[in-house]
């Protein structure tokens, strides 16, 4: 199914139409910190190497808080970076234009991305849960086609699209080359987390649905709960030790792609083709 597209007045990108929907707008300073992180250490070394480093922070929300922040976090890493932020709705980039500054840009659009050539990345967070299971995967198709292409020891440019709670506590995303899906990432503050299968509610919506029985996403979940309840004697040296215990457990049936440097921050990567919806 195409993705749905809408025709919004004042397009700014030489009248091509605006393809999304308008999004609750939810956002939070801070919200995206996890997700930030692990792009500037995993992605960093694609934004150096590349001539025109830009960034885009897609569908921001109704204030700047997310792409301010992403500015400041990718610079640590590539000092040339750049962010565009683009917003659907006119009235949320009017009020983000007055904290433009050098390297930081506001545009009116959707999935189309409407900027000159190819970007290095695209951070779409928080944005396709609103939509239906069915449209994902031509908005990642979209998407990733307008990503930097591979080549010359380059892997491309990088979708990552995911889902946090609102103080972003806990957080799934998917990472995206010019391919397609690479790698699922869970991160959480490890004090605020039960056991690891509490990450389900913010599965992106290409999984939400399928954490049911049958469903490689279920079993993940389930696997890593059992880890999790071996680990518990590692409780008493912190939970940032339980998860790692937890975790190098997992790597014995789990193609984790991370290492234990990761994992410290209360993450863990696993190979997309692991977790894929059953079709």
């Amino acid at each position: 199914m195409a993705a749905r597209a809408a025709t919004l007045p004042h397009s700014r990108h030489r009248g091509t139409p605006v393809v999304g929907t308008v999004t609750r707008g939810t956002t939070n300073p801070n919200r995206l910190r996890r997700m930030d992180r692990w792009i500037a250490a995993t992605h960093g070394a694609e934004l150096r190497r590349a001539g025109d480093p830009v960034a885009v922070d897609l569908g921001y929300g109704a204030a700047p808080w997310t792409a301010v922040e992403l500015l400041t976090r990718l610079r640590a890493a590539a000092p040339r970076a750049r962010v565009v932020g683009i917003e659907i709705e006119p009235e949320r980039v009017a009020a983000a234009r007055p904290y433009e500054r050098e390297g930081l840009a506001f545009r009116h659009g959707g999935f189309e991305i409407p900027v000159p050539g190819n970007p290095v990345l695209v951070r779409a967070a928080n944005v396709l849960r609103q939509y239906d299971e069915a449209e994902v995967a031509a908005v990642w198709e979209r998407l990733c086609a307008r990503l930097a292409p591979a080549g010359g020891g380059s892997r491309g440019g990088l979708l990552v699209e995911g889902t946090c709670d609102e103080i972003g506590r806990r957080h799934v995303w998917v990472a995206l080359g010019p391919e397609g899906p690479r790698t699922v990432t869970f991160a959480t503050r490890l004090g605020s987390l039960d056991r690891p299968s509490d990450l389900a509610e913010r599965l992106p919506k290409a999984l939400i649905h399928r954490n049911v029985p049958g469903e490689p996403v279920h079993a993940f979940l389930r696997d890593f709960d059992r880890a999790w309840a071996a680990a518990a004697p590692y409780a008493s040296y912190g939970a940032r030790q339980r998860w790692i215990r937890a975790v190098r457990d997992l790597t014995a049936d789990w193609p984790v792609t991370d290492s234990p440097a990761r994992w410290r921050q209360g993450e863990v990567t696993v190979a997309w083709e692991a977790l894929a919806p059953v079709r």
